[in-house]
């Protein structure tokens, strides 16, 4: 399974579609992280961009956000990528706690375009 999370300094962006970058961790059916890999962010909200295509053609399933609109996170759903929000802090501790069952989405989502944390 493959995980994304929206990156900005090695920590979840708070904002799905202003990452600096993604980071995207392989991980193998004992639940262990055996690859980090983290590509470009492309230019453009999260819900215009092509980033969905992208992080399908990647092999990616889950995506492990801070925040993100109803329009990104439908598009990602489009594409066979489920959505957990509410995450915070270092990319490596958020994807561990993960595998760990400790994280739930936080059901919250923005509510208007352009919005700023």
């Amino acid at each position: 399974m493959k995980i994304a999370i929206p990156t900005r300094n090695n920590n979840v962006d708070e904002h799905f579609g202003h990452c600096e970058y993604y980071t995207i961790f392989s991980i193998d059916e004992n639940k262990n992280v055996v690859e980090k890999e983290v590509i470009d962010s492309p230019q453009g909200c999260g819900c215009k961009s092509d980033i969905a295509g992208i992080l399908q053609q990647k092999g990616v399933k889950l995506l492990l956000a801070g925040n993100m609109g109803a329009g990104a996170m439908s598009k990602l759903n489009t594409f066979g990528i489920d959505v957990l929000r509410g995450c915070a802090g270092d990319v490596q501790a958020v994807t561990e706690a993960y595998l760990k069952g400790e994280l739930n989405d936080s059901g919250e989502s923005c509510d208007h375009h352009n919005h700023h944390h």
